[in-house]
């Protein structure tokens, strides 16, 4: 018999809106206290001490609007987040400070999270959706200068960009960016060239979320269907499809893969986290505890398997901390 699934660890509760993005910060040894980021629909960035379960700043830098990713960079007081007022801002949270030092205007109107990759100390690089809607901008940091725009050939019709995944099979390597598109489209991009190297349909609809895990160089990704998309990259660096999942419910806000490899987890619509193993997709879990719909899951960075957490924000204004999975 399958165990029950478990309740959760602890919720925490008081951002007074849908939380749209959650970002863990614990890899830091003591006495560090081990911090979670969430971004909220009002507008608020909230700092959560995971000992107290209780909140320790919020910060209000999007003129109330939306705030649908946060990203910390190198460190937990420095601190990237994205609004719905078009705006990405650069926080330095250092010695109590709650200030933004920086700034980039986007001027895109969409949804898409912006991906940040780290290419050397100091250093990032970070790809965006742009003002005009197909296109996608890769800036560095924190200098701000271009890298490349990425736009689609003349008659493509991918639709906007609507997810985002830098990443690079080793440091140093070349970064590339995989995107997912309004038409169901994952375009792997090489950010040297400018241009497309390889492109996939892999949903009927728009892709809402993807993951990639460079080691294996396979990925995954979901959309409002009923289906979770598997695809590989192959020597050729040619995008394929591997296999698909059906799922019992439609809609996919979210999908995460733990940084160990071994398990992944979904955001669905139908207020569930869906846990699976990651190399045969293999359904591990339902965690049934939300009341609305399931925004952004994301898993802990502790140095310590056994400490690992999984959060999940949620439509219904609460964070659900869940501790599963430790020992696999």
């Amino acid at each position: 018999m399958a165990l029950p699934p478990p309740d959760p660890q602890f919720v925490l509760r008081g951002t007074s809106a849908a939380v749209h993005t959650l970002h863990f910060s614990c890899g830091g040894q003591e006495p560090d206290v081990p911090i979670l980021f969430s971004g909220s629909e009002n507008g608020f960035i909230h700092v959560w001490n995971l000992k107290t379960h209780r909140v320790d700043t919020a910060l209000d830098g999007h003129g109330r609007k939306p705030v649908y990713c946060v990203e910390t960079m190198g460190g937990k007081n420095r601190l990237l987040s994205q609004g719905r007022d078009q705006r990405i801002c650069f926080w330095d949270l250092a010695e109590g400070r709650t200030s933004v030092t920086d700034s980039v205007f986007t001027e895109n109107v969409g949804f898409c999270r912006c991906s940040l990759l780290k290419v050397a100390q100091g250093r990032w690089l970070m790809a965006t959706a742009a003002k005009a809607l197909e296109e996608v901008q890769v800036l560095e940091l924190p200098s701000k200068t271009s890298v490349c725009t990425l736009k689609p050939e003349v008659g493509a019709k991918l639709g906007m960009p609507m997810c985002l995944k830098l990443w690079q099979l080793s440091c140093g390597s070349q970064p590339l960016l995989l995107a997912g598109y309004e038409d169901g489209s994952v375009v792997l991009w090489n950010l040297s060239m400018g241009k497309a190297s390889s492109q996939l349909v892999c949903h009927q609809e728009p892709v809402m979320s993807l993951d990639f895990d460079s080691e294996k160089a396979k990925g995954i990704s979901g959309s409002s269907e009923k289906v979770l998309s598997i695809w590989s990259l192959n020597e050729q660096q040619n995008l394929q499809v591997y296999k698909t999942h059906k799922l019992v419910n439609a809609g996919i806000s979210d999908i995460t893969i733990r940084p160990d490899k071994k398990i992944l987890a979904t955001a669905g619509w139908d207020h569930r986290i869906r846990i699976f193993g990651w190399k045969k997709l293999k359904p591990l879990a339902v965690l049934d505890y939300h009341t609305a719909t399931v925004h952004c899951v994301s898993f802990s960075d502790h140095k310590n398997p056994s400490e690992r957490l999984l959060a999940a924000g949620s439509k219904d204004h609460r964070i659900s901390i869940w501790s599963i999975y430790t020992q696999t």
